[in-house]
């Protein structure tokens, strides 16, 4: 049962998009199991490039069948805007489904998402304000009933869960946000054409990704965001709502944790961080400010300049464990090129001890102080090697060192943003 997930190893934006583009070619069957239209995965083929929200990375590749699993929450008309703009340049989406299970973001969550985070003030967790959070938190309240891609399908249906949901809601908006009541016909209105167009791609994705396993088909298992992002493993409360780790790849679609045979934990040659939350080594000097221009760090959904810094090695030591990591998918090596020394993290000091992994009291994340070594950088431009021994010496040491800390092996080795910038060992 040939089945590998894709997770990010850091805070997101690692790069899964490509990797899970690229093992999309040998495969049958590519999975989203968690999040929303928050996340942002680009691929780029030739002189293209897709930016992709909802829609899994193999929907590239005509031959791969694309689900979207239970755990994820479907923004309708972001999907078909997103189904569109794939049609128009030629991208067959004929291969999509979506899982009846799947919650449904509605008007209301996006704007309670916003009104809340303007209530926050200072103490604003830097969501996207695409109604994620909300979503997921009528998904596991229950009730009044929310709505899921099933009740697309019955118009009855849907008007009557809206009306259940504004029945809470409008009191919310009223006396805690001071906001006008919304009127559940207005609603229906705005989500009714979407639902209408996306009700051919609704279906039971649980038993046919089950059927496909069984198949032996070749599965890929494609995580959004980042292991420290996960609402439990993470840096909480500056994390997503869902299970961006391997094990949220079991729970976002109902398969089992032993069909699964390989973890690839993708994380990049740096760390970056977007919103707010504990990052020991970032760096706001020059240093930082050069890996943001080299990396085009700024986000794929938001547009906002990521926080950026030296490569921490507690956080992938950390995160090959809670993945059970098979294999490193190293991104943005090329991004390091014009470095002469760099700086990587291997601890960090805290309360006269030193950490050799992520504590789990975010209080005291926040106060460790990062122990680093120096290592040589190769200053080559390195985006044309086809071949891991043709790398400078300094950039296969740096990471060997990468794979002595986690223990893990570096199976790919990205130096370029394009399918071809891919070094397989």
């Amino acid at each position: 049962m040939p089945v590998k997930v894709v997770v990010g190893a850091q805070w997101g934006d690692e790069g899964k998009g490509k990797i899970t583009d690229l093992f999309s070619e040998s495969a049958d069957v590519v999975v989203r199991y968690q999040g929303g239209s928050n996340a942002g995965h680009t691929v780029c083929v030739g002189s293209e490039e897709f930016k992709l929200h909802l829609i899994p990375s193999g929907i590239l590749h005509e031959h791969v069948l694309s689900l979207m699993g239970d755990g994820t929450v479907i923004d309708v008309q972001c999907l078909m805007d997103e189904i569109s703009g794939l049609q128009a340049r030629g991208v067959s989406c004929a291969n999509l489904k979506v899982s009846g299970c799947a919650h449904v973001i509605m008007p209301y969550h996006r704007l309670l998402d916003g009104l809340q985070e303007d209530a926050r003030g200072a103490g604003s967790i830097g969501t996207t304000r695409r109604g994620i959070g909300p979503a997921y938190t009528d998904k596991t309240a229950r009730m009044p009933r929310p709505v899921r891609m099933w009740d697309l399908l019955d118009e009855a249906r849907l008007k009557e869960r809206i009306e259940g949901q504004l029945a809470q809601k409008n009191p919310i908006l009223r006396h805690v946000y001071d906001h006008e009541p919304l009127d559940a016909g207005e609603v229906f209105a705005q989500v009714w054409p979407a639902a209408q167009r996306a009700q051919q791609y609704v279906c039971d994705t649980r038993a046919l990704l089950m059927e496909q396993v069984a198949a032996d088909k070749r599965v890929v298992m494609e995580g959004a965001q980042g292991t420290f992002l996960d609402l439990d493993c993470g840096t909480f409360p500056f994390v997503t709502s869902s299970h961006p780790i391997s094990g949220g790849a079991c729970l976002g679609t109902g398969i089992g944790p032993t069909v699964i045979d390989e973890v690839f934990m993708v994380a990049k040659a740096y760390t970056t961080r977007v919103g707010a939350g504990a990052f020991p080594t970032e760096n706001k000097g020059a240093e930082g400010d050069l890996i943001r221009e080299r990396g085009r760090e700024y986000g794929t959904t938001t547009g906002r300049p990521r926080r950026c810094g030296w490569l921490d090695l507690v956080v992938l030591k950390t995160s090959a464990r809670i993945n059970s990591t098979t294999g490193i998918a190293l991104t943005m090596l090329d991004v390091l090129d014009t470095f002469q020394k760099l700086q990587v993290c291997v601890g960090y000091e805290v309360g006269g001890r030193t950490l050799d992994m992520v504590p789990s009291d975010v209080d005291l994340m926040e106060q460790v102080k990062p122990v680093y070594i120096e290592l040589p950088g190769w200053q080559e431009d390195i985006g044309s090697c086809t071949d891991f021994d043709a790398l400078p010496a300094n950039a296969k040491a740096y990471v060997g060192k990468i794979e002595e800390v986690t223990g893990v092996p570096a199976k790919l080795v990205s130096v370029g943003k394009d399918r071809d910038q891919t070094i397989m060992r």
